[in-house]
């Protein structure tokens, strides 16, 4: 059932469904399933694949852009960040098969196996329905984050743009506020507010004051207009 619904997720029926159960299998998962195949070959054909459709895509949308710009852009779009992102966003974390005590320590939502499986599936599609297939799937997926990294708007370290921005007004400080915590000690979340020359522009919650104040930064940009409210 999970082949299926990831099938009909991301718009594509494989001729050889073993190809996409081995791109959602995680290396955990055969600590405790011996039998299994885990995704890390598919993982490595993928990254090649999404370098290979990205830098043709890039090289013809923008024929006025030098090599070392093109680089940048790809190298931006291919990170872990972005694709990490996409996964989440598609909850492509719940189809994985991973071991009891990977799942149980937040595997679903880590950002490298979120990223690596969705080269691992990128592989799979590739291997299944060809270079046009893998071409329709990578674009579809990753159109908003190129559309943003062509356009200097693919951010994911939210602090360091915002202290950009606001260097350019002489004077202004900015400050990020713990607000509260919630939760027990192994479990807290924490509220943090975002402070700009004393006055409110963003808030933000994580497991940690890190995550939630890279959350508080993001929504002071959407509130400067530098980022677009995803």
């Amino acid at each position: 059932m999970e082949v299926k619904s990831l099938e009909k997720k991301i718009g594509y029926k494989f001729n050889d469904r073993a190809l996409i159960k081995t791109a959602i299998t995680h290396s955990s998962f055969i600590n405790e399933k011996s039998h299994a195949r885990n995704n890390e070959r598919l993982e490595f054909l993928g990254d090649a694949v999404l370098e290979l459709v990205i830098s043709e895509y890039l090289y013809n949308k923008f024929p006025e852009r030098l090599e070392g710009e093109l680089t940048k852009i790809r190298a931006k779009i291919v990170c872990t960040e972005s694709l990490s992102n996409v996964s989440a966003n598609n909850n492509f974390g719940r189809y994985i098969y991973m071991g009891k005590g990977e799942e149980n320590t937040g595997g679903r939502e880590r950002k490298s196996i979120l990223a690596n499986t969705f080269e691992a599936i990128t592989g799979a599609v590739y291997l299944d329905g060809g270079i046009d297939e893998a071409r329709k799937f990578i674009l579809h997926f990753l159109k908003k984050n190129i559309n943003d990294a062509t356009n200097g708007k693919l951010v994911f370290d939210y602090k360091t743009k915002l202290q950009e921005v606001v260097q350019q007004s002489q004077g202004s400080v900015i400050e990020y506020i713990v607000e509260k915590e919630t939760g027990p000690e192994h479990n807290k979340i924490f509220y943090v507010s975002l402070l700009l020359d004393s006055k409110l522009i963003g808030r933000g919650s994580g497991k940690n004051k890190k995550e939630a104040e890279q959350k508080a930064a993001y929504y002071g940009l959407v509130h400067l207009g530098v980022l677009n409210e995803k």
